[in-house]
């Protein structure tokens, strides 16, 4: 089915200058020298095709070192920075116990419990921070204002 074929590369005269000529004989009909030189490109090809699979792999490597060794961002939630005020109010209130200024009800006692497990002086924590959570809590609640002890 396919011809056997010889690629013939050899250089020539013309016009003064040096030029190389390629010549592709088969031995069977006028079809073969076709096929010759699809089969003398086909190693070009796959050459090439495996140098850009070898730089497209480097370029994933790079990219993927630089993405692990990137700095971490933090994932944690930020708290507020400051002290607290001399009178509490609700957006300090909020900020206590991490919910919004209107939160329902049932919101407001979930983080209250969750701070207050926390912060609570039996577990090690102060007895200002906790009576500053109860002060929060009765304060987003609407229970009136009650004043901290401290």
């Amino acid at each position: 089915m396919f011809a056997s074929c010889a690629i013939n590369v050899e250089p020539i005269e013309a016009l003064g200058r040096r030029v190389w000529s390629v010549e592709a004989t088969a031995a069977a009909a006028a079809g073969g020298g076709l096929y010759c030189l699809a089969a003398a490109a086909t190693p070009l090809v796959a050459g090439l095709s495996v140098a850009a699979a070898a730089m497209g792999s480097r370029y994933m490597v790079q990219a993927w070192q630089a993405f692990r060794t990137r700095a971490a961002m933090p994932r944690v939630r930020q708290f507020y920075p400051g002290g607290f005020e001399r009178e509490m109010t609700t957006r300090e209130a909020a900020l206590i116990l991490g919910v919004r200024e209107r939160a329902a009800m049932d919101k407001i006692k979930e983080a209250h419990k969750r701070v207050m497990v926390a912060n609570h002086p039996d577990a090690g924590g102060s007895h200002y921070m906790a009576s500053k959570i109860n002060e929060a809590k009765e304060l987003l609640m609407g229970k009136g204002k009650s004043g901290s002890m401290f």
